[in-house]
């Protein structure tokens, strides 16, 4: 395999150390899986990076970060080599240990839910490298191949990703039992969201997303308030109202153990309360390797019960 770049050539042997390289992070574990020395390795990338006319890593104190060039460059080959590797065999002896699995998604989602039923897969072999951010910013490093999958709160478009209903989440007005000790939720129950304008909004983000969307939903009508707090982080938010800073929108996973254990309430009970679908979104390709699939039906299997 060749292919004409920049000032030189690219050959397998260089893609394969450089996919190594790629997956683990790491020189010296590259180096490990491809059986070579590392200052062999080493050789190899400067010698890639020479023909690609762009840095492929940056150099950090432990390991090594993909730059750029160096995610275009795995989405484009991966799944070519991958297959060839499961056709040829390339392998001698015992296997080299499997790349991490590189799981994104909400901080939220991932640490209440997803990465509490994949820990016991840790002790299968499976390594893990989690990234949080927003979900737009997730699916176009999935689609660059910097991840493998994505656990997103909006559904992706386009043929180089497929995605797969996961789970709704519940969302629920809450406040601590002193602050909606303030509220008449009797006018609350017949739609009148006006009995919440003396109480101050905790939100995740300034425009409101989720209050706004549960405002449009449950009271039919648009809000239109500045919020008293801003964090990004649902955590923190359920930590505000808690702790009595006001009210929010929050997903019913996430307060369930507040609910049950007092320190928040629900406010309201629609019979029809807004959810969110999340998804489970991974590249559109031939072959998966073992790990990735093994997260991917752990998570499936545990997201009836979210």
């Amino acid at each position: 395999m060749k292919h004409r770049h920049g000032d030189g050539s690219l050959d397998l042997v260089q893609l394969r150390t450089f996919l190594a390289v790629y997956r683990s992070g790491s020189l010296t574990a590259a180096a490990t899986q491809v059986g070579l020395s590392q200052p062999t390795v080493t050789s190899q990338l400067q010698t890639l990076e020479k023909a690609v006319g762009r840095p492929l890593f940056d150099r950090l104190p432990r390991g090594v970060s993909p730059t750029p060039a160096a995610h275009e460059l795995a989405a484009r080959i991966a799944d070519p080599l991958d297959a060839l590797a499961e056709v040829t065999g390339t392998t001698t002896g015992h296997p080299p240990p499997e790349p991490p699995v590189l799981l994104g998604g909400p901080a939220e989602i991932l640490a209440t839910l997803a990465l509490p039923v994949l820990a016991p897969l840790i002790t299968e072999g499976v390594r893990l490298q989690v990234v949080t951010g927003l979900a737009d910013d997730l699916l176009a490093e999935l689609r660059t191949g910097a991840l493998d999958l994505v656990i997103s709160a909006i559904r992706p478009r386009g043929r180089a990703v497929l995605a797969e209903p996961l789970a709704d989440e519940e969302f629920v007005l809450v406040a601590n039992p002193a602050t909606a000790a303030r509220i008449d939720t009797g006018r609350l129950e017949r739609g009148d969201a006006t009995a919440l304008a003396h109480v101050p909004l905790v939100s995740y983000a300034p425009d409101l997303p989720i209050l706004r969307r549960y405002w449009r939903h449950v009271f039919g009508r648009r809000l239109e308030r500045r919020p008293a707090v801003v964090v990004p982080d649902l955590r923190a938010v359920l930590a505000v109202v808690t702790a009595g800073g006001g009210v929010s929108v929050l997903p019913r996973y996430l307060c369930a153990s507040a609910l049950a254990a007092g320190t928040v309430v629900a406010l309201l009970d629609p019979e029809d309360p807004p959810i969110n679908t999340a998804y489970l979104v991974g590249r559109s390709t031939r072959t998966e390797r073992p790990h990735v699939a093994l997260v991917r039906t752990r998570l499936r299997e545990a997201a009836p019960t979210w």
